[in-house]
């Protein structure tokens, strides 16, 4: 079942379909941002550390066709500001999908982040009908944490070496949200001051277990 990728807005944030074109400015932009962002990509354990932009945006628009992912760019006053991504859609019985982001340095502090991932969602359980949402986060990204904590979706557990982030498997915080849970949509929730204030609070056995290397048994 392919998805037909909307373009959603707020103010001056908009998310529209990615395309293969936005190839170039897409490079330019993890370019300028290398060091904000390396630390936080994911990356193959089975292939070279390379990257090539127009495949990559050619796998998601696949992903897409194939019903499983909606990949946006994001933008701010009509700038390339950054790119949201929900994969993993699954559809029936589990309905659900998980969302993955970054924005440009320049662009941080402007509530983008947050709005993005609201407008994502709504969107997500509202038109497209899913009932879970889900985003994993490493221990040490703070200003991720803060966009849940912003949004409101619930701390759900610590899963160790989740994926693979800048060349090593990386332990992350995992948080949900289901459709059940909201009387209004996510980003009207968080514009009338009504997200739980602690739905995102991370356990302190968890942080001190994220703070401790996992032993790795050699075999």
């Amino acid at each position: 079942m392919a998805i037909t990728i909307p373009t959603l807005r707020d103010g001056s944030i908009t998310l529209r379909p990615i395309r293969v074109r936005d190839a170039r400015a897409l490079d330019h932009e993890l370019m300028a941002n290398r060091s904000w962002l390396r630390k936080w990509e994911a990356t193959n354990p089975y292939a070279p550390m390379s990257f090539d932009t127009r495949s990559s945006i050619r796998s998601l628009l696949a992903h897409s066709r194939s019903g499983h992912g909606l990949p946006f760019i994001v933008e701010y006053e009509g700038q390339l500001a950054g790119q949201l991504n929900v994969s993993s859609i699954s559809w029936g019985s589990l309905s659900s999908a998980t969302i993955g982001y970054w924005v440009g340095e320049r662009f941080a502090g402007k509530s983008i982040t947050p709005t993005a991932v609201a407008l994502a969602t709504d969107y997500c359980f509202y038109q497209l009908g899913l009932h879970r949402m889900e985003i994993c986060i490493r221990p040490e990204n703070e200003a991720s944490l803060r966009v849940v904590e912003k949004l409101g979706f619930r701390y759900e557990g610590l899963r160790r070496r989740y994926i693979h982030i800048n060349g090593d498997w990386r332990d992350h915080f995992c948080f949900g949200l289901v459709a059940e849970e909201l009387q209004q949509g996510v980003l009207q929730r968080w514009r009338s001051d009504t997200v739980p204030p602690h739905a995102a609070t991370v356990t302190a056995e968890d942080r001190a277990a994220a703070a401790r290397q996992l032993p790795i048994i050699d075999r």
